[in-house]
């Protein structure tokens, strides 16, 4: 199994630290706002990742973070008049549960920054102590950059590039611009924790270090997040860390790509954020999951208009297959080998499962021409896709209850408007005044609607 490796540029065979073992850590939410769609990608990579590596035997301690304290934080703490702490686990349980309804594995350990102030604080002490970070009069304490000499190694940057894209504190007592912040000194009103240092809170690179060298010790085997951490967050945590320990921090550094919005970076400032709990009122959370999940983890997602839309109907068409296949012969049961090691050979390969979902056409049509020739053996097929292909998040529910589902986010809400001209037309209809009926039909193909008639009644749908 190999895994590309952000430290070193190329693919690795993956060996953990511990034979039979894998600590992995994911960078989580900042709980200043509500989950989008890019926060969902990346709990959903790494509940895979985690979830293939459990398939292949390790025994996996998956760690994610809630950042429950920083500037943007104690902005909103400001703007609500809430308390900081008091927001941010109002925005945590709100995340929890629209986590929930897309389904994502939860992981071994949720780790918060305010319940590991002790560590964090201790963390900083120790920097300071070994030359690598100093405390400033007004009570901030900074690392100190040129102190570690491998910083940069992650993003590839000089000293001097670190300066680039990274905002810098105006602080004079700052021995080098790119020194970052360890510990803040509270300002007035804010939230703070008593320190060696004086009241404040933590900056946010070091909450992670801390946290992982609390969960896990010294060293990690994997560490993720999106392409957007390498620098400056997790090029902070390596030198943070290993200037404390002396040993290399992380063995495998991972990250996903980013999400874009009709070819535009999806931001806040653009007004192109899609929420996830706004896809998920409009698709199923396997559909979302799809859309996502047909780009390699690595690389960039383009949402487009179509991009959900379509997977909610491709998988409503392998839905259907399954649903007349056990119609057809009975329970889903049997297994086909080569489906699931065609499976493992695409994530052996640096989890490339959008390889492997481009093989389920293939599968479906096969499927198919078992079904019209009466070959029972599509059972097995079908069985063997829910069970190795559920691993990303699909086909997990039952066949008629995603097909209704789909059909009830589907089902098209029609304008009282347009209610009150079908009624009407059908009145005409059954008063035989069939010149009136044509009448009233041809108004509602103009305002986008289509009619069909039967001895029951009519039937309303959106013309598309």
């Amino acid at each position: 199994m190999k895994i590309y490796n952000t430290l070193t540029r190329k693919k690795e065979e993956f060996v953990p630290l511990t034979e039979g073992k894998v600590k992995m850590y994911a960078c989580g939410i900042t709980v200043s706002g509500d989950a989008h769609i890019g926060h969902g990608y990346q709990a959903l990579i790494y509940d895979i990742m985690r979830s293939y590596l459990e398939k292949k035997g390790y025994d996996v301690t998956y760690a994610r973070n809630y950042t429950d304290v920083d500037d943007k934080i104690i902005a909103k703490s400001h703007e609500t008049g809430i308390p900081a702490d008091d927001y941010a686990k109002l925005m945590i349980d709100k995340i929890n549960g629209i986590m929930s309804e897309f389904n994502v594995g939860e992981p071994t350990v949720w780790l918060k920054a305010t319940e590991n102030m002790d560590n964090i604080i201790e963390f900083v002490q120790k920097l300071i102590e070994k030359g690598h970070a100093y405390p400033t009069k007004n009570g901030d304490v900074y690392f100190d950059v040129p102190s570690f000499k491998d910083y940069g190694k992650l993003s590839n940057r000089s000293f001097e590039d670190a300066l680039d894209g990274v905002r810098i504190d105006n602080d004079e007592e700052k021995k080098n611009p790119y020194d970052f912040a360890l510990w803040k000194s509270a300002k007035p009103g804010e939230i703070f924790w008593e320190s060696p240092w004086g009241k404040g809170r933590p900056g946010w690179h070091i909450e992670c270090s801390a946290m992982n060298r609390a969960a896990f010790g010294e060293q990690i085997d994997i560490h993720g997040g999106g392409r957007d951490l390498i620098f400056p967050h997790h090029e902070n945590e390596i030198a943070q860390t290993e200037a404390l320990t002396g040993k290399p921090f992380v063995k495998y550094w991972t990250h996903n790509g980013l999400i874009k919005v009709n070819g535009q970076k999806m931001s806040k400032s653009l007004g192109n954020s899609l929420l996830l709990e706004d896809l998920l009122k409009k698709y199923t959370d396997e559909a979302v999951k799809f859309g996502l999940l047909q780009t390699n983890y690595r690389g960039d997602i383009n949402i487009t208009d179509e991009l959900f839309p379509e997977a909610e109907r491709h998988l409503f068409d392998f839905y259907t297959v399954f649903d007349k296949v056990q119609t057809a012969f009975g329970a889903l049961e049997g297994e086909n080998a080569e489906i699931d090691a065609r499976f493992n050979a695409c994530m052996d390969d640096d989890f490339n499962f959008a390889l492997a979902i481009s093989d389920l056409y293939a599968y479906f049509k096969s499927i198919t021409k078992k079904l019209n020739a009466g070959d029972a053996t599509a059972k097995a097929d079908c069985a063997q896709i829910k069970k190795t292909y559920s691993l990303l998040g699909f086909f997990r529910k039952e066949n008629k209850a995603y097909l209704m589902e789909y059909s009830q986010k589907n089902a098209e809400e029609i304008p009282e408007e347009v209610q009150k001209i079908a009624a009407e037309r059908w009145q005409a209809r059954c008063n035989k005044d069939w010149a009136k009926s044509d009448e009233l039909r041809s108004v509602l193909t103009a305002k986008g609607y289509a009619v069909k008639d039967s001895k029951e009644g009519y039937e309303l749908s959106k013309i598309k």
